[in-house]
């Protein structure tokens, strides 16, 4: 019997590399190499006059965004953090509370109400936000207005104020967010058996504790990694803030920014190529942090 060839053996090591190499090149292209050009732009002055003869400035963009108060980048991102924690304990509870509803036995055409429920996630993202900013919140004819109206009450501007403009984007987030969620959490509450629920009764478990030591437990598996994906989407919020609040510089006098709204700004208002750069490899660096965290956590809790 012959022996194997080693140059066939090398060959077939390198035939998975020579087949996945396209992909893997136009990934580089894609992805990596963009991620790169952004970082060396990090450590530049780069901006709309200096577009070819800028310098190289080391850290001092990464210093202005993270040591300087007043550089607004701090509170972009303190009020994206309280944007994200708030928009995901308001979806998770207005979905349990809907999904619970939904799954209760006595409810006639739980269906229909089901389908309704994802009309807000089927519509373009972009159309239902400019309908929620004209036809509900606009300052003139919108219909929150008019219902103040009738009831004797002062109209409001909504989308002026930090606050109601804050609380304006936020429902308009959780009017497009929930019913991904509400889909989520009632297919695990579909899960969970019956018997479980049949067997606490016979103990005299109230409705509290069935929640508490039945349901949550049970479905927190399911729920889980779509809880990280609408931490992730939360966090990189980009639309429903600026097209409500400054969309084509047309901006209604509320200061929201998110970090990714405020390097939008510096990057294509002010020009500030080096500094927007900067912030995006920070952006860059906590969602990594995070993507780690959670796997880590995710880890131990299937162990």
């Amino acid at each position: 019997m012959k022996g194997s060839d080693p140059m066939d053996k090398k060959k077939i090591r390198w035939m998975p590399y020579a087949y996945s190499a396209p992909s893997l090149i136009l990934i580089a292209l894609i992805v990596i190499f963009p991620i790169l050009y952004t970082a060396y732009i990090s450590l530049t002055n780069m901006n709309i006059y200096n577009w070819f003869d800028f310098k190289i400035i080391g850290l001092k963009n990464y210093k202005t965004a993270l040591f300087m108060l007043d550089s607004g980048f701090l509170a972009a991102l303190v009020r994206t953090i309280v944007w994200t924690i708030s928009n995901m304990i308001l979806q998770l509870f207005i979905a349990f509370g809907l999904a619970s509803l939904l799954n209760n036995n006595s409810l006639k055409l739980k269906n229909l109400y089901k389908t309704i429920l994802m009309f807000p996630w089927a519509m373009p993202g972009y159309v239902s936000i400019l309908l929620w900013k004209t036809g509900m919140f606009n300052s003139r004819f919108g219909l929150l207005n008019q219902w103040l109206e009738k009831l004797g009450l002062q109209t409001q501007v909504w989308l002026s104020g930090d606050l109601s403009a804050f609380l304006s984007c936020m429902t308009v987030n959780l009017w497009l967010a929930l019913p991904f969620m509400i889909m989520i959490m009632d297919g695990a509450l579909q899960s969970v058996s019956k018997s479980y629920y049949e067997y606490a009764d016979m103990n005299g478990a109230n409705p509290l504790e069935k929640t508490l030591m039945i349901t949550v437990p049970l479905i927190k598996p399911v729920i889980g990694p779509a809880v990280i994906i609408t931490i992730f989407t939360t966090f990189k919020q980009f639309d429903v803030i600026f097209l409500l609040t400054q969309q084509a510089g047309a901006k209604t006098g509320a200061d929201i920014h998110t970090v990714l709204t405020y390097a939008y700004e510096n990057a294509f208002i002010t020009n500030n190529y080096g500094f927007s750069s900067a912030i995006s490899i920070i952006i860059f660096a906590l969602l990594i942090v995070f993507t780690l965290a959670t796997r880590k956590r995710l880890k131990e809790e299937v162990q």
